[in-house]
């Protein structure tokens, strides 16, 4: 919060110096979104309350300036944004409060039930936030009041295809209203959600006007861009959004030192180590490989190339004495059995022991390299490769792993060709492909977008053209599987309904799709 208030006050200052009549800060933008329990804290709400005063005794009277933060008074709370203007403040109160998806706010907020409109140079602007402007009657409401421009700060979270929709809705509105709009959002990770900023100014003939970058913090007296996201860029723009996300929760957090991944050759692993190179930069990071008897030397070769050629530290760790000592340990116990998925496990839970060894003895976090189809179906080893503080392509499909590591490629070459083009393997048995165990991974995606995305039961899912069994089968894996995601790293939010704060299922249940 004090980092927060400390930068909010110098752009004030910078903004003044310009001769800016009105800065505009986003959606909670002194404790950032969401602040959840922390509000609940007596200490916390006094920090706010010592921070807003600072920043009304820091800024010039010469600007004004709206900033998001919460609000008590009584022991009621609210989102609120705060109009500081000549030494005096004046607060308008969100009403509507969003809880669903990724949302708590009725669990914390008290919903306000008033306009809030100023005046600046002559101009009458009217002040909302987020969620209000979903709902017709609110801005109408706001707009009646002789409103030329509406203001809206907000922290809304990405995902594909969202910056579209806030288009949409923010057109609906202007066209309904004859208004213009300006659309102030939130830029930045906090744990799993990524704000993707791209603030806009939309005059009253539903045309952008202005548009700033996305992925980006900045301010509208920076260089702007006509960038909007599309589907034609989809995958620059997922690949910028988990950029985004790592550094943010890699410096945001600022006990790690850098990140430590695990190379297997492969094409998640080679992704995650991509995107973290592009996130804290590559001296600020630890490759290690960690080779048993069925890594392949293709395996080894590729992945002490891309090290190489992103001039990250590489290492390489064999595990054959470990493995072979923890079979000796465990050989009485087991005699008389079957080898099979257990002595798998134990070579990745080797692995991931050593890797958080090393991320403890070196100061840095471990970045786990598991996808979206992976952990929906619980082919990820607990305590073993799930094991690290941050899950960059946890919300990121197997099919969409080998768009981004191709999208990657057009910026620099970075990932071996060899390894987009193998047939993926966990290598932990002799000739193993994933595709021994799994539907190929085209089919086992749309499976899984319909039944996770989509929320659909089998019986829809069946009369789309796939396998019933098959669709039986992974509809089972992924209700069996929770306890390991409950279990598992956060990571960025990419899609409509994610693994992690906005799904929320029980461990312990018998339904079945």
């Amino acid at each position: 919060m004090d980092n927060n208030a400390k930068k909010i006050i110098q752009l004030s200052l910078e903004a003044a110096k310009q001769n800016t009549d009105l800065l505009v800060f986003p959606e909670l933008a002194l404790v950032g979104y969401p602040p959840e329990d922390l509000l609940l804290r007596y200490g916390f709400m006094q920090q706010v309350e010592r921070q807003i005063e600072l920043i009304k005794n820091s800024i010039p009277s010469t600007i004004a300036i709206i900033v998001g933060a919460p609000y008590k008074e009584n022991k009621l709370l609210y989102n609120s944004a705060y109009l500081i203007r000549r030494g005096k403040v004046r607060i308008y109160h969100k009403q509507q409060l969003p809880n669903y998806s990724v949302f708590d706010e009725k669990r914390y907020f008290t919903a306000g039930n008033a306009a809030f409109i100023f005046t600046i140079k002559g101009q009458r602007l009217g002040l909302l936030i987020c969620a209000d402007i979903w709902h017709a009657d609110t801005v109408r409401e706001t707009v009646k009041y002789g409103v030329q421009t509406i203001i809206s700060i907000n922290a809304s979270p990405f995902h594909v295809g969202k910056h579209q929709q806030r288009l949409e809705e923010v057109k609906q509105r202007v066209l309904d209203n004859q208004v213009e709009f300006i659309y102030v959002n939130l830029v930045g990770g906090q744990d799993e959600l990524i704000f993707d900023g791209g603030s806009f100014r939309m005059n009253a003939n539903a045309q952008v006007t202005q548009q700033l970058p996305f992925f980006e913090e900045t301010s509208a007296s920076l260089p702007l861009t006509n960038e909007v996201p599309d589907d034609e860029c989809i995958e620059k723009t997922i690949y910028d959004a988990l950029v985004l996300a790592t550094k943010d929760y890699i410096h945001k957090n600022g006990h790690f030192k850098g990140a430590l991944i695990g190379l297997s050759g492969g094409i998640d692993s080679a992704l995650t180590l991509a995107i973290a190179a592009d996130a804290i930069g590559s001296q600020q990071i630890q490759s290690i490989m960690m080779p048993y008897t069925y890594t392949s030397a293709i395996s080894l070769e590729d992945a002490k190339a891309q090290a190489n050629i992103m001039n990250i530290e590489y290492h390489e760790i064999a595990i054959h004495s470990m493995v072979d000592s923890f079979n000796t340990q465990l050989s009485s116990l087991f005699s008389g059995m079957e080898t099979g998925t257990t002595e798998e496990n134990l070579q990745a839970r080797i692995r991931g022991t050593l890797l958080m060894a090393l991320a403890n003895k070196f100061g840095k976090i471990v970045l786990t390299t598991g996808n979206k189809s992976e952990m929906a179906v619980g082919y990820a080893t607990l305590y073993g490769d799930m094991s690290g503080g941050f899950a960059p392509l946890k919300d990121v499909s197997k099919t969409m792993v080998y768009r981004l590591a191709n999208y990657r490629n057009t910026v620099s070459y970075v990932i071996p060709g060899r390894v987009i083009d193998r047939e993926p393997s966990a290598e932990l048995a002799p000739n193993q492909l994933d595709q021994d165990s799994l539907p190929p991974y085209d089919k086992l995606d749309a499976i899984l977008e319909l039944f996770v995305e989509q929320r659909r039961s089998i019986d829809y899912i069946v009369k789309m053209g796939f396998n019933e069994q098959t669709v039986t089968r992974i509809s089972r894996l992924v209700f069996n599987n929770e306890h390991k995601r409950r279990q598992s790293a956060p990571g960025p939010k990419i899609s409509k309904n994610a693994f992690g704060r906005e799904r929320r299922y029980p461990i312990t249940s018998k339904f079945q799709a």
